[in-house]
């Protein structure tokens, strides 16, 4: 491992893409600390701890404390993770344009991505008027005393303006940087916030006064756990199901191609961690929208039971977890695709016809991975709630398993660029000795 660190830094360019991210960074970090014009962030902060943090801790933890802080970076990307969703959803064949920006490669790529920013704008904006006229109805903070239209206008505008900027920050990072933008700027918002939730546990019920004992013992159970989720989530995320397959052989002129063995590897979880972020993403966005008539009965009845650590916002939150699993996972390994693409090059999977029957075949198996894939980011995401409720931990740290598959799944993915780079610079030809 030392050995791999220090080869990354005699990389001039892997060098400076990793230095790079972390000069990003540290402007996401000062940006999470400063203040919305005219909001006084004290009041809020002392009305958060008593509810607005319960009702929007998981927004809270993926920007880095940013929300709690009511600064300009308050919304972190998650309207941009919610635009991402729509988009992707109406390009399956619901808008025909959309659908055919899909199949244009890198060109309908960008099309696609200047769509995801305007919504994202739009949404930004929306989710901007809720929180700031929300709060002020929930817990009647007064940010602003006195506040009008034009009070809340100048404040909605300044988060979009902040969530837009997060964006751009994180397209910067894929381009420039190492791994995607936007999971890392999620993955630095909740490294953020640990040594708050460890303050948190530190000063919380969880401590009690005068057992030592018992502490010492809660605390290497929790600890136990997390090393265990840790290690799961690795186990998970790496293993993967290897399809044998044949290219018979061809003659094309006087060359012969083809007639060798080779493998289609399927991950159990190749949609990775993207289908938690859609599911906290997509549930929260009513919450957000119900602060606008935070008075009205059914709005309160919303905010009360969309919350994770409420049964029916588990339910819905693992139901959405499992759908999304099963929806990118297909959209990145399309059978159908896959199918014809071997049939095309002359492959075949052994015992398998080629075409409809390999279809049906990749179909199966990529049906019971992912089924399997799903029902563990499930279970890791709503494990911890219940093992904190039980732990009598404080609300605002009962997300741990959320944050934890996050992390973990960006830092891999980072880790394989990473090596994929080196690898890419320091490979051996057959002169080479």
């Amino acid at each position: 491992m030392f050995k791999t660190l220090k080869n990354i830094w005699h990389v001039q360019d892997l060098r400076n893409r990793i230095l790079f991210t972390l000069f990003v960074f540290i402007i996401f970090r000062i940006g999470s600390f400063v203040p919305v014009p005219g909001v006084d962030a004290s009041v809020f902060q002392n009305s958060s701890n008593a509810g607005a943090e319960n009702l929007f801790g998981l927004l809270n933890t993926f920007s880095g404390g940013a929300l709690k802080n009511f600064s300009i970076f308050a919304l972190g990307i998650m309207p941009y993770i919610t635009a991402s969703i729509i988009v992707q959803l109406l390009s399956m064949d619901v808008i025909p344009k959309f659908a055919e920006w899909a199949k244009q490669g890198e060109h309908g790529k960008k099309k696609m991505a200047q769509v995801t920013r305007y919504g994202t704008v739009v949404l930004a904006l929306i989710q901007a008027f809720a929180t700031s006229i929300g709060f002020n109805r929930m817990y009647n903070i007064e940010m602003v005393p006195n506040a009008t239209f034009a009070d809340y206008l100048v404040i909605a505008i300044v988060l979009t303006a902040g969530t837009s900027f997060l964006m751009w920050l994180g397209e910067q990072i894929t381009e420039k940087g190492i791994g995607n933008g936007i999971s890392l700027i999620i993955f630095a918002g909740i490294v953020a916030g640990i040594p708050g939730h460890i303050e948190t546990i530190a000063m919380s019920e969880f401590i009690i006064e005068g057992q030592t004992f018992m502490n010492v013992v809660k605390s290497i159970g929790i600890l136990l756990v997390c090393v265990l989720i840790v290690i799961g989530v690795i186990y998970i995320q790496q293993a993967i199901r290897k399809i044998p397959v044949q290219y018979a052989k061809r003659v094309v002129g006087n060359k012969m191609y083809g007639g060798q063995n080779t493998h289609i590897p399927l991950k159990i979880n190749a949609a990775g961690v993207i289908p938690v972020i859609f599911a906290v993403s997509l549930l929260q966005f009513p919450v957000v929208l119900a602060s606008f008539w935070a008075h009205m009965n059914w709005a309160q009845w919303i905010t009360q039971h969309l919350s994770t650590s409420q049964p029916l916002g588990m339910v819905l939150y693992v139901v959405m977890i499992i759908g999304f699993t099963f929806f990118y996972t297909f959209v990145q390994m399309n059978p159908q695709q896959m199918a014809e693409n071997m049939k095309k090059n002359g492959g075949y999977i052994p015992g398998i016809r080629p075409g409809k029957t390999t279809e049906v075949y990749l179909t199966k198996v990529l049906t019971r991975l992912t089924m399997t894939g799903a029902l563990f980011l499930a279970a890791i995401s709503v494990l911890p709630v219940g093992l904190g409720a039980l732990a009598n931990l404080p609300q605002s740290v009962q997300i741990g398993g959320t944050s934890i598959l996050i992390v973990i799944g960006v830092a891999l993915d980072t880790m394989k660029t990473i090596e994929s780079q080196l690898i890419k610079r320091h490979y051996k030809g057959f002169i080479n000795k």
